[in-house]
C-alpha cells in the first residue's frame, strides 16, 4: 500500500495535470469563437462559388467543357488529400478523419483502383504512413494560425500540375465538417472532376449571355474553386479541432477533480489507519506495563 507521503505527492501531480488541462480548456474555447467566426464566413463565398459553376456548367457539354470539369473519362487512379491537425489532445477528432480515409482508401483498394494519398497536417500524415507509406506523395503542414489562401494555394497548384499531367484520374478531400461545439463529422468530397450540384436559383427564369463564353470562365474559375474548396475544408478544420480539444480537456479537468477526490479519501484512511495503528500500540504498551 502507498504511503502517506506518496499520496500526497500523487495528489500535487494531479493537481498540476489538472491546471495545465483547464488552461488548455480556456484557451480553446477562445480561439473557438475565432475559427467558428472564420469557418461560418468561408461557408456563403463556397456555396455561391459551387453555385455560379453549376450555373455555368449547365451551358457547356461535350469537347468544349474544361478538363477539371468533365474529366479525363477514366477512374483507375485516385488522389486522397487527407486534412487533419498538427497538433493532438483533441479527442477523436484527428483519428475520426484518418478512420474515414483508411475506410475509403480500402473500399477503392478493394475495387482495384491505384490510390495516392497527399497529407494536410502532421497527424494525418503520422497515423497513415504506418500502413500506406509507399503511397505518399506529399504532406503539408496546417500550422496553428488561421488558414488563409496563401497557405492552401500551394496544396491546389499541387493537386491540378498532378492532375493536369495524368498522374491521376479523381481527386477527393477527407476533412472534418463542422456543425457545432459537440458534433464535427469526417466528409468525404470529390474535388475533381468538379460535382455539380443541381441548386435552386432565384432567376426566375432569366437567361444570361456571358462574355467570354462559359468554357472560358470555367477555365479560369474552376482553379480558383478548387482553392476556395481547400481553404473552406481548413477553416472548418479549426473550428472542429477547437471546439474537440475544448471538451477533451474539459472531461480531463473533470476526471483530474474525480481523481484528486479518491486519492484524498483513500490518503485520509490510510492516515487514520496508521494514526490507529500507533495508538494501540501506544495503548499495548501501557497495558503491559
Amino acid at each position: 500500500m502507498a504511503s502517506v507521503k506518496d499520496m500526497r505527492t500523487r495528489i500535487g501531480s494531479v493537481k498540476s495535470t489538472q491546471k495545465i488541462t483547464k488552461a488548455m480548456q480556456m484557451v480553446a474555447a477562445a480561439k473557438l469563437r475565432r475559427a467558428q467566426a472564420a469557418a461560418e464566413a468561408a461557408r456563403p463565398y463556397a456555396a455561391r462559388m459551387g453555385s455560379v459553376i453549376a450555373s455555368l456548367a449547365a451551358g457547356v457539354s461535350g469537347p468544349s467543357a474544361p478538363l477539371l470539369l468533365a474529366g479525363n473519362g477514366k477512374d483507375q487512379r485516385h488522389l486522397l488529400i487527407v486534412a487533419t491537425a498538427d497538433r493532438g489532445l483533441a479527442g477523436g477528432f484527428n483519428s475520426g478523419i484518418v478512420r474515414a480515409a483508411r475506410e475509403k482508401i480500402t473500399e477503392l483498394l478493394a475495387g482495384g483502383k491505384d490510390v495516392r494519398i497527399i497529407t494536410i497536417g502532421r497527424k494525418g500524415r503520422d497515423q497513415l504512413r504506418r500502413t500506406h507509406s509507399s503511397r505518399f506523395v506529399e504532406n503539408f503542414e496546417s500550422g496553428v494560425k488561421t488558414a488563409t489562401v496563401a497557405l492552401v494555394r500551394p496544396i491546389a497548384e499541387k493537386i491540378i500540375e498532378m492532375y493536369m499531367n495524368d498522374e491521376v484520374d479523381v481527386v477527393s478531400l477527407i476533412s472534418s465538417r463542422f456543425k457545432s461545439v459537440v458534433t464535427q463529422t469526417p466528409t468525404v468530397r470529390q474535388l475533381i472532376p468538379a460535382v455539380v450540384e443541381q441548386t435552386s436559383t432565384d432567376s426566375k427564369g432569366a437567361f444570361y449571355e456571358y462574355e467570354p463564353d462559359e468554357a472560358t470562365i470555367l477555365e479560369a474559375l474552376l482553379p480558383k474553386n478548387i482553392t476556395t474548396q481547400l481553404l473552406a475544408a481548413m477553416l472548418d478544420n479549426q473550428a472542429g479541432f477547437f471546439a474537440s480539444q475544448m471538451t477533451a480537456m474539459d472531461n480531463a479537468t473533470r476526471n483530474a477533480g474525480d481523481l484528486i477526490k479518491a486519492l484524498t479519501i483513500q490518503m485520509n484512511r490510510t492516515r487514520q489507519a496508521q494514526i490507529t495503528k500507533e495508538l494501540i500500540e501506544i495503548i499495548s504498551g501501557a497495558s503491559a506495563l
